[in-house]
């Protein structure tokens, strides 16, 4: 007499890309997809406020002195530039590229420090803009579907 087997019994075999089955918590591989969409989000809203900045420098104002002063114009490049990168890594995400993880995660933290120097110019935007950083690094990080390295 033979056994069942997963097929004839109406379930399917546990794949090697399940969280489950490689330890993964169903919330942070949720978390990483949701971490690759906001990527792709915050990137493109970093290139209209980068061109935003670059087209004219008078189009944010300064909310008191700030230690960290840079011409409006330089942020919008900044902005552009850093917006480009994160919105293509975001894209590698939910592609699931690996290289796209570990980018993410960097690019991630630059946007945190990036943000936290643009405070005095926007400073609601800056805050919730931090957060988002700190949640896209919090779940590439536990995202254990797909090993790092």
């Amino acid at each position: 007499m033979t056994t069942p087997t997963a097929s004839s019994r109406g379930t399917a075999p546990s794949s090697p890309q399940h969280p489950s089955s490689s330890g993964g918590s169903p919330w942070a591989t949720g978390g990483a997809v949701f971490a690759g969409v906001l990527m792709l989000i915050y990137g493109v809203l970093a290139v209209l406020q980068g061109v935003a900045g670059i087209a004219h420098d008078d189009v944010y104002a300064r909310q008191g002195d700030y230690v960290y002063k840079f011409d409006l114009t330089t942020w919008g490049w900044i902005h552009l530039i850093l917006g480009v990168v994160v919105a293509l890594a975001g894209l590698g995400i939910l592609r699931g590229n690996e290289w796209a993880r570990l980018m993410g995660v960097a690019l991630a933290g630059l946007a945190v420090i990036a943000n936290f120097a643009w405070l005095p110019y926007q400073p609601v935007w800056a805050i919730v803009n931090i957060a988002i950083g700190v949640f896209v690094i919090w779940a590439l990080c536990t995202d254990r579907s797909r090993a790092l390295v």
